[in-house]
């Protein structure tokens, strides 16, 4: 499905009158209520302090969500800045001191007091960075993509010899790299994102937990169910890819790096221009 046709999905209607004084009273702004629709079975009773500003779809906020401790409250939108988002059912996002702006957030995730999460113009969310990893001095250059592997960063590295090889690998990573390219990120089912500062063109995996971040900028987070990714305390990172079961914690910070399946990085650990294949 196109980003386009998940605007236009038929799903989605225009409040009612009734739904926008409901809104209103409720401590919510627009700047086009026209512009804001919703499924069928929306209900506007958990919904207070949001201020809503481009095209807005939402869904549906009946289930509760639990926190660390056992601590449950309902799904819902409180205290937040919406621009141009589709959010899915379920979803908790609450104390948004900035505002979230062009992502499509999944079902069941959770976003709580966070600084800014936002995309600005096209991004490839760090497919196609250049890394230079081997030779400082350049000639070497590995492109960063969602699919790398240790053998194609290999081949990449040290068989420039092989010319034919080099344009046809670097040609499938390059058209990759645009086919997920995209004015719109994503946070995908079952994430949280806790207590963190500044995250921008970054695309989020299914349950992938960030937690008291500091700043993300240009990178995917390739989580999925199977193997959740972990993004702790005081990282900090900018144009990055991290794969499925890694953890990066306690002050990390990267610059154009590709984190592995399974890696771990901790302890204030810093890399520039580094793959990692933990597996």
């Amino acid at each position: 499905m196109t980003l386009e046709s998940i605007w236009q999905d038929e799903k989605y209607h225009s409040l009612s009158p009734e739904q926008i004084a409901r809104l209103k009273e409720q401590g919510c702004t627009c700047n086009d209520w026209q512009q804001v629709k919703v499924i069928v079975d929306f209900n506007t009773d958990n919904v207070h302090s949001v201020h809503y500003s481009g095209r807005i779809r939402l869904g549906v906020f009946k289930e509760e969500v639990t926190f660390f401790g056992g601590i449950t409250t309902p799904s819902g939108i409180y205290n937040a800045s919406i621009h141009n988002c589709i959010i899915g059912n379920n979803v908790f996002i609450s104390n948004i001191k900035n505002y979230i702006a062009n992502y499509i957030i999944e079902d069941n995730v959770i976003i709580d007091n966070i600084g800014l999460l936002a995309v600005e113009g096209e991004s490839s969310f760090g497919n196609g960075i250049e890394v230079v990893s081997i030779n400082e001095a350049g000639g070497r250059e590995i492109p960063i993509y969602d699919r790398l592997s240790a053998h194609i960063a290999y081949i990449l590295a040290f068989y420039r010899h092989r010319s034919v090889v080099i344009e046809k690998l670097q040609g499938i990573i390059c058209n990759y790299a645009h086919s997920v390219t995209s004015s719109m990120g994503i946070v995908g089912k079952d994430a949280s994102i806790i207590n963190s500062r500044i995250i921008k063109n970054v695309k989020i995996g299914p349950a992938a937990i960030l937690e008291c971040v500091t700043k993300l900028e240009n990178g995917s987070i390739n989580s999925c169910h199977e193997d959740s990714v972990y993004i702790g305390p005081g990282v900090c990172a900018k144009e990055f890819i991290i794969s499925s079961g890694a953890k990066v914690s306690d002050g990390a910070l990267l610059s154009k790096c590709f984190v592995g399946q399974g890696t771990e990085l901790s302890r204030q650990y810093s890399a520039e221009n580094s793959l990692f294949f933990a597996n």
